[in-house]
């Protein structure tokens, strides 16, 4: 039963990158001292990069005891200042060395002092997925990511953060006896303090509390849609001004009671041995850490392939309906959208080898609460796009990741800018987080004017919620490009068919992929 369950939760991952190619941040000099009313922490300033790094800040007290499976709660007082220059420990995943304690994030301000003079536009990262091994909402750390790429590509005229929160069963566990004793989509809930801690103390990093842009890849971008439509679009105050995704993530997103969490829930308590309790919530918090550990592995393990256990839930109060049909009524967070796609975001997520069931069978894999209809009409939408592998592809692909996209970008209107579109080859999931975090790995196109004019528009964006507003006009060579209302535009960044060089221009969205969506 658990097989037919789970295929549609899923997971993501970050192609080309790996947690052993990114090296450790080593700042080399004391930095200012920035007081958050709950404690004092003192950054360390890189002259290489001219930014200073404030490394691992609580922003919430560790979710452990009778707080594993709670919304995160402040941090309590901590005396003394604080050296801010190590990366925390990562947050629980796989099978790896990892802490509960993990609550904490990076800020990364311009320069070895903070200005009390101006503020900056504030971008926030929520990180995606691990390497190839480990999977979103199931992987990935701050630590991955290095704020001070975005700074040097905004020519720090930006304060970046970098936030950690739950993942796996610790961060997305579901059922009625979370709602009734614990907290629904408690990884979101993590990010969502995160964002009030953005708002309250950001402008003492020489942050502007009102220019925040959240900004995810893959896991991280299913993240910001939720935030998007997150309280019915009435957050308040306000906790972000406009949104990007990367690779938006949207597999079915089931109420929490519905049959899927709960087959869930009731497999993580019989695999921890907890089935007999008569408490079997307060069973899970008192379990070892590694045993749940290995059974969060183990339900991941089972899932259908490219899919993934443990994703947000409709909880009835933070998430009160489906995002699309909230979208589609316009509750929705922010003022400015800004979207990326990769050509075949698919791919990765779908077994290339192995045997290849038809398109109807997938379909009703993917969505188990599909019909016989429904995975029929399935097949016939995508009957003409190739192989039966190619069909699968873009059936993973579109449903998970890119019409997701135009499902936002349809929400906000005018105020919706562009998707992207990156088809240099394999134009995999994942293969565009390189491009603006070069601390990552290596990128696959090694043309300086196309990585500058790339990374450079996901900042200007930041900065002035326009693309077309250019960090560096030298750098820079984009087209001007229309937001997507206007003829369903989209901005193709890509390299030409014979040598180096960049072919960046604007085209319309293929009707074909819009008519899937719809």
């Amino acid at each position: 039963m658990l097989q037919k369950l789970l295929p549609l939760l899923y997971c993501t991952l970050l192609a080309y990158s790996s947690s052993s190619s990114v090296a450790t941040q080593n700042p080399r000099l004391q930095g200012p001292i920035v007081d958050v009313t709950y404690a004092q922490f003192q950054g360390a300033f890189d002259p290489e990069t001219n930014v200073t790094n404030f490394l691992g800040i609580r922003y919430a007290t560790s979710p452990t005891g009778d707080l594993r499976f709670r919304a995160p709660q402040s941090p309590t007082p901590i005396s003394g200042v604080q050296q801010a220059d190590t990366e925390p420990p990562e947050c629980v995943q796989g099978l790896v060395t990892d802490s509960e304690d993990c609550l904490f994030l990076n800020v990364h301000t311009p320069g070895s002092r903070i200005s009390t003079t101006s503020s900056l536009p504030t971008v926030v990262w929520i990180h995606g997925g691990g390497h190839v091994l480990i999977l979103q909402y199931a992987g990935g750390n701050g630590s991955m990511f290095h704020g001070s790429d975005l700074l040097q590509q905004a020519n720090n005229e930006v304060v970046a953060v970098i936030i950690q929160y739950r993942l796996g069963l610790f961060g997305f566990l579901a059922g009625k006896n979370v709602k009734e004793n614990g907290d629904l989509n408690a990884g979101l809930l993590d990010q969502h303090l995160a964002l009030q801690w953005v708002n309250e103390h950001i402008s003492k990093f020489g942050g502007d509390p009102e220019k925040v842009t959240i900004w995810g890849e893959s896991a991280g971008a299913g993240s910001v849609l939720q935030h998007v439509v997150a309280q019915d679009g009435q957050t308040s105050p306000p906790l972000f001004r406009a949104a990007i995704t990367s690779s938006t993530f949207l597999p079915s997103q089931y109420p929490f009671d519905d049959a899927v969490p709960e087959a869930l829930y009731t497999e993580v308590v019989s695999q921890s041995n907890c089935s007999s309790a008569s408490d079997t919530l307060n069973c899970l918090r008192a379990a070892d850490l590694n045993v749940l550990r290995t059974v969060n592995t183990d339900i991941q393990d089972a899932a259908f392939s490219g899919t993934f256990a443990f994703v947000p839930v409709i909880d009835g109060n933070f998430i009160t309906q489906r995002p699309t049909i909230a979208l589609k009524e316009g509750k929705i967070n922010g003022r400015a959208f800004l979207a990326i796609t990769n050509t075949n975001e698919g791919n990765d997520f779908v077994d290339q080898t192995g045997v290849v069931m038809n398109t109807s069978i997938y379909a009703g894999q993917l969505f188990p609460k599909f019909g016989s209809a429904q995975d029929n009409e399935v097949a016939k939408q995508y009957a003409g796009l190739g192989t039966t592998i190619n069909q699968i592809n873009n059936i993973m692909g579109d449903s998970i990741f890119k019409c997701p996209s135009f499902f936002m970008l349809n929400a906000f209107h005018e105020h919706g800018f562009n998707t992207f579109k990156v088809p240099i080859p394999p134009a995999l999931h994942g293969m565009d987080v390189n491009y603006y975090f070069p601390s990552t790995g290596p990128i696959s196109f090694q043309n300086p004017r196309f990585s500058a004019a790339f990374s450079q528009s996901f900042l200007s964006f930041v900065i002035s919620l326009d693309p077309n507003v250019k960090v560096d006009p030298r750098e820079d060579i984009t087209p001007p490009w229309s937001m997507f209302q206007i003829a369903n535009t989209e901005m193709v960044f890509n390299k030409t068919a014979v040598g180096n060089g960049t072919n960046i221009h604007p085209v319309r969205v293929d009707n074909g992929l819009l008519e899937r969506c719809r």
